[in-house]
Order: structure tokens, then C-alpha cells, then sequence
């Protein structure tokens, strides 16, 4: 999430009540969850098995719960409990805002769009031209609509993140506070769900086509023209590339990427990275052929055996 301005090191540790280490009068223009990060943003970490990545990534200053040495040109803020305090930064710079009408009157409309009945509408929306929303959908803060999209019924657009903390009594909720872009051409079915990122945009690209009941994880991006059908459930933080195409009930793991016009065949599992132009089929999905050949040879394997102890 971009900031409204600059902020200093200083700044921001005064703000979250925390020591900071490093150069306190350092430009901070955002901050983000790690896969996300970019130059001059806020990363947290607050497990040591994840402390290189943070303190390599692309981020300026690092939220951190003990002294390091210090990367080049970065600085340090020193918490307590960084996930608290990155949460504190969430609150501080987009609270979330409660819905009290079914269409916000802060919303942009685009000419020719239909609104069906019982459609609600949050804060800081954007549709573009002739979109249809069909009754149900639920287009929550943050969202960004292109042209000629389609919405069936009941859809949810720019929930929270499921992203959590395990804490002795329970769980801790990471607050979201980026949005959702949907391209121009899009078509979402009806009773699907797609969460807005935590600090970034989930982004689904331009004449991508989703079928009923699809769950799209936060801060995922979507390229172009792709095809997912129902029940296929997409993780956070996964990078799709353009005309992918999955098939019922596929499920991906999150920080994955799948390359542009990959195929994944229903019911698969996807647990590692997949390269584009290719088909995939199983759990863990690997190339189809590959799989299909693993298959035809286990169903023999009971003659071998019986043969063998003869």
C-alpha cells in the first residue's frame, strides 16, 4: 500500500512507539506483506527462518523483533510484536469502513452499467461502462471494475485476506488493506469469492472468464483471457500467467506460479511453480503424459507381484 506522502523512519517509529535502527531521516512510500514488497516499502518479520528473506527483499526498512546487522541501505524498526504493528499501520492509513447503505454515494459508476437489486456497493469503488451486476454481489471497498464485466449472482468481490497469526489464545487476523482490479471483458459466475489483497491488489486480467463457485486467494494476479471452472480454488499470493486454463476443482498452493497458457487438468493439486505451454494432471499436478503412464503402471503392478511370487 502506497502512503498518502513520504515518511520518515522516525516518523513512523514515534507513530507504532518503537526504536528504530539505521538512518532516521530514510524515505518510507508504502508497505506491504513480503511477497509483494517493493523499493521503499515496510516489510514485517517476526520469526528468524524468515529473517533473510525480509532483509534481502526489495524493502527499505524492515519491522523486526531483534537487533541485526543492518543490509546497506536499509533501516530497522525495532517491535515488540511486528505483526501487531504492521496491523497498526493498516489501521492507521485505511481503516476499514463499515458499510451502512447498500450503494455508497462515494461510488463511480460507468454510463450503461446495470445494477440488479440487492447489489451492495462499498467505499471507494469504481465500475466501468456497460457492466451487469447481477442480484446478490457484494462489491466491497477498494474495487476497481474495467468495462463490459459480468457478475453473476451472489458474488463477493474485495473480502478480507485469510491470513492469520497463531497466538496462545487463538488467532490473530492480518488486516487487509489493498483492494481488487478486475480487467475489462471479464466474466465472474455467481457465488464466487475474491479477496482483496492485504496490502496490493488481487488482479484479475483483462477477458479472463471464471465459473461458478471459484475462490481467488488475496493479492493473486490473473492474467489475460484466462478460463477457470467451478470449485477451483486459487490461493494467496499466486501469479498466473496469461491464457492458463483450469479445470474443475484444481487447487493452488499459495506464492506458486503458473506460465502463460499452462493447462491444469480437474481435480488437480498444484504445490510447486509449473511452467507455461504445457498440461498438468494430479496431486502434486505434474506434466499429464508423465502421470497417466505413472497410472497405467500401478493398475498392472498387482499382476507383477502375483507373478512374481509364483
Amino acid at each position: 500500500m502506497k502512503l498518502p506522502r513520504p515518511y520518515t523512519v522516525s516518523e513512523i517509529a514515534n507513530l507504532l512507539k518503537c526504536r528504530y535502527e539505521g538512518n532516521k531521516d530514510q524515505l518510507i512510500t508504502g508497505f506491504n506483506e513480503i511477497h509483494r514488497v517493493e523499493p521503499g516499502d515496510i516489510v514485517f518479520v517476526d520469526h528468524p527462518k524468515y529473517f533473510e528473506r525480509a532483509l534481502t527483499s526489495a524493502a527499505t526498512v524492515i519491522l523486526i523483533n531483534k537487533s541485526v546487522e543492518i543490509p546497506p541501505g536499509k533501516s530497522l524498526l525495532i517491535s515488540e510484536d511486528p505483526f501487531r504493528d504492521f496491523n497498526r499501520l493498516s489501521s492507521f492509513f485505511n481503516p476499514t469502513i463499515y458499510n451502512t447503505t447498500p450503494i455508497s454515494e462515494k461510488e463511480v459508476i460507468g454510463e450503461g452499467t446495470v445494477i440488479e437489486p440487492f447489489v451492495t456497493i462499498g467505499e471507494r469503488v469504481v465500475i466501468g461502462k456497460n457492466c451487469v451486476l447481477h442480484s446478490g454481489v457484494r462489491i466491497l471497498n477498494d474495487t476497481t471494475i474495467g468495462d463490459h464485466v459480468v457478475i453473476q449472482a451472489n458474488t463477493v468481490i474485495g473480502s478480507h485476506a485469510f491470513y492469520y497469526k497463531k497466538r496462545p489464545d487463538g488467532y490473530d487476523r492480518l488486516l487487509s488493506s489493498g483492494g481488487v482490479l478486475i480487467g475489462n471483458n471479464v466474466e465472474i459466475g455467481a457465488c464466487c469469492t475474491i479477496d482483496r489483497g492485504v496490502t496490493s491488489l488481487t488482479i484479475i486480467g483483462q477477458g479472463t472468464k471464471i465459473d461458478n463457485q471459484v475462490q481467488v486467494g488475496h493479492d493473486t494476479v490473473i492474467g489475460k483471457n484466462c478460463l477457470f471452472a467451478s470449485q477451483v480454488g486459487i490461493a494467496g499470493c499466486v501469479n498466473i500467467g496469461d491464457e492458463v486454463i483450469l479445470w474443475g476443482q484444481v487447487g493452488i498452493a499459495s506464492g506458486l506460479n503458473i506460465g502463460s497458457k499452462a493447462v491444469v487438468l480437474g481435480q488437480s493439486g498444484v504445490t510447486k511453480d509449473l511452467e507455461g505451454n504445457k498440461t498438468y494432471f494430479g496431486s502434486p499436478a505434474e506434466d499429464a503424459r508423465k502421470k497417466y503412464k505413472e497410472l497405467a503402471s500401478i493398475r498392472v503392478l498387482p499382476e507383477i507381484i502375483e507373478k512374481l511370487e509364483m
